[in-house]
């Protein structure tokens, strides 16, 4: 446990960060299992798609994903909805 006033701040404002980077991290995760399950089951998943892009998009404008990875998803999002 930290003695020093500045580093009591630190903890408190680094759990809050962490808090907001897993509500960030499940919101994208939700939208590509939505966007995933919907293709694997043959469904019209347009608008999924939009939505898993935006949340993965959000994520990495966050600071939640890297610029890479976040690309990497999303083209791989496009390859699934042209299938």
């Amino acid at each position: 446990m930290p003695n020093i006033k500045s580093a009591k701040k630190r903890v408190l404002v680094n759990d809050a960060n962490r808090l907001e980077n897993i509500k960030v991290k499940k919101a994208y995760r939700e939208a590509v299992k939505a966007f995933e399950t919907a293709v694997a089951n043959g469904e019209n998943a347009e608008e999924l798609y939009k939505k898993a892009v935006s949340e993965v998009d959000k994520a990495w404008s966050k600071g939640v994903l890297k610029r890479n990875t976040a690309d990497r998803k999303k083209a791989h999002f496009a390859k699934l909805l042209a299938k």
